[in-house]
Formats: C-alpha cells, sequence, structure tokens
C-alpha cells in the first residue's frame, strides 16, 4: 500500500470516554446546560495573581491541574515553553504610522452598567489598581486572541465585554484546565462542550479550539441572554452557576416579594464575585488612567489567519514552513493534544498573520504523504496494538485504520505503518504530554512516589494511602477528581507517609468496598460530623462537592460521598 493511500485511511483515534453528564440537585440527567443547576468551576485567574501580587514573573500562574487528555508514556522533561504564553512575538511598528487602538473600539462596544456601586465591584477595582503588572499580563496573552473575540461579539450584538470574559475564566491561558474538568479560554467541562459540538478527541479537544470555543461560548452566552430576558449579569451568572441556579435563586426572591436583579439574589459565592469582576476589568479597560493604570497598546488588526491544510499535519513541520517557533504554534492551536493535527480534522491552522503566505505557499509544495512522517515497526513477542501505540504515541484504532487491520490481533513478523512525529518528543513542549511532564516534575513538599494505576483504584483510595487530599493527587497529575483513571496509567504523588513504597505494595484496597452515595444535609450537620459519620476526609468531601469549607452548608443541600460501606453506619 503507498504512503500517498496509507495518509487517505489514516483517521481519527477514539474518543476520550468518561465525559460524564450534568447532573441537577437529585441527580437526574439534564440534556440542556441552560437548565444545570451545576456550578461550572473554572480554573480563573488565581494562579496569575498569585504571581503577580508576589512579584514573581517566572512563576509557573496556573498551579491547578493541566488538562493530559489521557497521556502516553512520557520519556523527556518538557522546556520551560510555556513561558511564551506571556511574550506573543509581535513586529515592531514605526512610529511614524498611526494605527487604530482595539481598546477605543472595545469601549464603543460596551454595554454593562459600570455606574453600579458594589462592594463587591469596589474590592476588585481596588486590587486591580493596586496591581498593574496583572493587566499588563493578561493584555500580553490575550493579544492573540482578543481581536477575534471581539469581532465574534460584534457579529452577534453582544455586549463588549463578554470579550474579557475569558479573563476571568482562565487568565486567558489557553490550557486551562480546573479541577472541574474545565477546559481552554472559555472553560468547558465536558459534557457542555459536548452540547455545542464541542468534539473531544486523543488528538484534539475542541474545548480548546480559539474558534470553535468562542462560538460555542458566544452561542451559550446569547442563549442565556434570551432566557433572562436581555438582563446580562443574569446571563453572566448562569453561566458561572448553571440557568437553573439563577431561576431558583429569581424564584425564592419573587416568593419573599424581593429584588430579583443580579446584586439581590442569593447565589454561589463563586458566582457572587464572578460578574462583580467582569465589571471591575471592564472599568479599568473602559477608563485606566482613572484608576493609575497604563493599558498596553493593542493594535485593531487580526493576529492570525486560518489556513485550510487539507490532512494531516506534523505541528514541528508546520512552524518550519510558517517560520516561527512550535510553541507559537501550540499557542494558536491548543486544541491539539499531540504532536500533529487531528487525522479526522478539522484540517485548518492558524498561523500569525505575517507567516500566512509563506505557509500556504510552503504547504502547496507539500505532498499529502510526506505531511506526516511513517515508521515501519516490525511486531515482536509480547507486543499488542495497546503497547505499541503507547510506544509510539498513537493509539489502536489509529494503528488498525492504517493498516487495514480487522481486528486487534496482529502476529509476530507482522509490519506496521506507524504515523510518527518528525522531532523528538522534548521539541512539542506544549503537547498535552510534555505540559503533563512538566507538572509532574515540579518539586513539591512530601516523597515523591512514582505509582501505576491498577484495575479498581480510586482517586479516593490512593490518596488516603498517601494522606494527601483527592485534589493535590489529581492536580499533580494534570487531572481532576472527576477524571477516569486508566489502568497502567502513571502518577506522581508526594506522599505525606513515611514509607509510601510499603504503604502501597501492602495495600489491601483491594477488599475495599467504595461506593458514590448520595447525602442530603440535615439541620445541624456539619462537614466533620458528615466526615467522622462516614469516615472520611473533611477535604475529600469539600473536593468533591467544591465547597468552601469556611461557609456553613444547608439543610436540603445534596452531597455525593466515596465512602467504604463497610465503616458506613
Amino acid at each position: 500500500m503507498s504512503l500517498r493511500r496509507l495518509s487517505f485511511f489514516f483517521l481519527t483515534g477514539a474518543l476520550i470516554t468518561g465525559c460524564s453528564s450534568l447532573l441537577n440537585q437529585s441527580g437526574e440527567d439534564l440534556d440542556n446546560p441552560l437548565d444545570t443547576e451545576q456550578l461550572a468551576v473554572a480554573a480563573g485567574d488565581e494562579g496569575l495573581k498569585q504571581a503577580v501580587a508576589a512579584g514573581d514573573d517566572n512563576a509557573e500562574t496556573q498551579d491547578g491541574p493541566l488538562d493530559d487528555a489521557i497521556a502516553p508514556e512520557l520519556k523527556k522533561a518538557a522546556q520551560e515553553a510555556r513561558d511564551k504564553l506571556d511574550n506573543p512575538v509581535t513586529e515592531p511598528e514605526p512610529e511614524t504610522v498611526a494605527r487604530a487602538d482595539l481598546w477605543d473600539r472595545m469601549r464603543a462596544g460596551f454595554v454593562l452598567d459600570h455606574s453600579v456601586d458594589n462592594e463587591r465591584v469596589r474590592d476588585q477595582l481596588n486590587w486591580y489598581a493596586s496591581h498593574p503588572k496583572y493587566i499588563e499580563r493578561v493584555v500580553e496573552r490575550g493579544s492573540r486572541y482578543l481581536h477575534h473575540i471581539l469581532n465574534e461579539t460584534e457579529k452577534r450584538g453582544l455586549p463588549a465585554e463578554y470579550a474579557l470574559l475569558p479573563v476571568v475564566e482562565s487568565a486567558f491561558d489557553p490550557f486551562a484546565y480546573s479541577h472541574g474538568r474545565a477546559a481552554g479560554l472559555w472553560q468547558f467541562i465536558p459534557s457542555t462542550g459536548k452540547y455545542f459540538g464541542l468534539t473531544q478527541s486523543w488528538w484534539h479537544d475542541e474545548r480548546r479550539d480559539v474558534i470553535a470555543a468562542t462560538d460555542a461560548a458566544l452561542t451559550y452566552l446569547e442563549r442565556l441572554a434570551d432566557r433572562f430576558d436581555g438582563d446580562h449579569t443574569l446571563a453572566l451568572a448562569a453561566y458561572n452557576s448553571g440557568g437553573g441556579t439563577v431561576s431558583s435563586a429569581i424564584r425564592r426572591n419573587n416568593k419573599s416579594n424581593r429584588p430579583t436583579d443580579f446584586w439581590s439574589l442569593e447565589l454561589p459565592r463563586e458566582t457572587r464575585h464572578y460578574v462583580p469582576k467582569l465589571i471591575a476589568l471592564a472599568k479599568i479597560f473602559d477608563d485606566p488612567t482613572a484608576y493609575g493604570i497604563e493599558l498596553p497598546s493593542l493594535k485593531d488588526e487580526p493576529y492570525f489567519e486560518v489556513v485550510d491544510t487539507g490532512s494531516q499535519l506534523d505541528l514541528a513541520q508546520a512552524a518550519e514552513m510558517a517560520g516561527v517557533d512550535i510553541d507559537e504554534i501550540y499557542l494558536l492551536n491548543p486544541s491539539y493534544n499531540r504532536w500533529a493535527t487531528s487525522p479526522d480534522g478539522p484540517h485548518r491552522l492558524l498561523v500569525p498573520v505575517a507567516s500566512a503566505e509563506a505557509f500556504r505557499a510552503a504547504l502547496d509544495k507539500l505532498p499529502v504523504a510526506q505531511r506526516v512522517s511513517w515508521r515501519n515497526y516490525v511486531v515482536k513477542s509480547g507486543d499488542s496494538l495497546n503497547t505499541i501505540s503507547r510506544k509510539f504515541s498513537t493509539t489502536p484504532s489509529v494503528l488498525q485504520q492504517v493498516n487495514n487491520l480487522n481486528s486487534d490481533l496482529i502476529r509476530i513478523g507482522q509490519r506496521l505503518m506507524i504515523p510518527s512525529a518528525s522531532k523528538n518528543s522534548d521539541a512539542y513542549a506544549l503537547s498535552a504530554a510534555q505540559r503533563l511532564e512538566r507538572k509532574q516534575s515540579r518539586e513539591r513538599d512530601g516523597n515523591k512516589v512514582r505509582y501505576t494505576v491498577r484495575r479498581g483504584d480510586t482517586f479516593w483510595d490512593i490518596a488516603r494511602e498517601h494522606r494527601v487530599s483527592v485534589r493535590e493527587l489529581a492536580a499533580w497529575n494534570g487531572m481532576a477528581p472527576g477524571d477516569p483513571l486508566i489502568p497502567g496509567k502513571e502518577l506522581v504523588i508526594w506522599s505525606k507517609t513515611s514509607q509510601p513504597t510499603v504503604v502501597a505494595a501492602n495495600s489491601r484496597r483491594g477488599d475495599a468496598m467504595v461506593r458514590k452515595v448520595g447525602y442530603r444535609v440535615r439541620k445541624g450537620d456539619s462537614l466533620a460530623r458528615i466526615a467522622s459519620r462516614f469516615s472520611v476526609n473533611v477535604r475529600d468531601i469539600a473536593s468533591w462537592n467544591d465547597l468552601n469549607t469556611a461557609r456553613y452548608l444547608q439543610p436540603g443541600q445534596s452531597l455525593v460521598l466515596y465512602v467504604d460501606i463497610r465503616n458506613s453506619p
């Protein structure tokens, strides 16, 4: 079979499993995210805020998990390439040429009431005014994406303030991943992303796609605004906490004859600060000098162009053809998890405007069969499609399609064609695997243990054995507590036990009978009382339910617990 024909048959890998459905408080599936009462826990901007407040320009600004998209075995440590997120490459502009400023265009589209006098808004404004470096950093990050986002916002007739929402959601970090399993600039959780058509596969996660995710987010916000009769503060609150949550709060206020505007509603703590944060940012960008801030200039022109590639393409080759650093390709195309674009599309790539013409010309000269590299592999004793795919950073499904296999059976001596990267793995420093390797390599407190996941393992079991929290364990490994644990996956644990390897080896975890149970809070309950009753940890209850331990539980509130039923009451 010719390489050209092989490339024709090279299709996508299996979709990521484990994308859970949205649940309301009674545990029922919700097909429409507009009706959900589930808080969308975003990565937010706290990592960047902490780095700026500490005066550490080189700190890793997202200490939360990074979406590893079921990463393969890792071989080499990642480069410190993520710093380039804060340093987009721009050509110097002659001083004699006057250009329109994007901020003037944005201000003309502001709609929200910036005159609102509220303590929550004032608190945010005070912080921004005392940390001008934060504004500089988010503008540097957002400079790649803001022109496109503002364009799309204007096309829909939406408030220009919406273009600043990725600051609140992700601090304009396209790789941001929260412990609530939200990913990308707009922080879509798997189920909501799926509802809005954002596909998630081993190769590609459209929740991080700049074009697709922006379109989905603005569609979502548009529908929420319609639901709440054009009230954009309620639409924003619903984007964070769910349309059902906001509607329930409105009904409660109606029953007690109280106002039903955003500022009068009893909403989750994160949501109560979510809208004020966006309004405070809009006030800053509307009149920066009033707050002693010098806003970095941003030209009112596209940063990138969309180029049709027509087929799968190695990202290292793409960078060479465009004449840019490969990290710039990843930052403009953060949805690609691996070393190449997805074989099943979308067959397009975002490249800087200045590089687009050269990239198109070079792409036209490159035959389809040469756009990815191929390896000729001879099957050895003990090989399986699973082991081979892990070794070469691909999937069994891809190997079956490329080699026209009707099943997963292979024989010793059989030759397989395997798509492979043209460069060493560390050249793809912003791929999912290398981002995860960097995350796992960070030094932390405790005894470092490498643990291979076994069938039946849960985050709760492993965390309990090593005396760490579920959220810590997930974050150290670029995951969220709700992500599936795949047997054979290697975890890094900063264990608090004195002999962690002995604990793991001698564990009787296989005898445990851990079950997911629902619990409705009763009058007089506290986290400590519930934890003691079910022999679990307060931190884990808070992590499983995204609770603030400083707040009181409310009678009737629903909780999810993972308990060993042998120890339950």
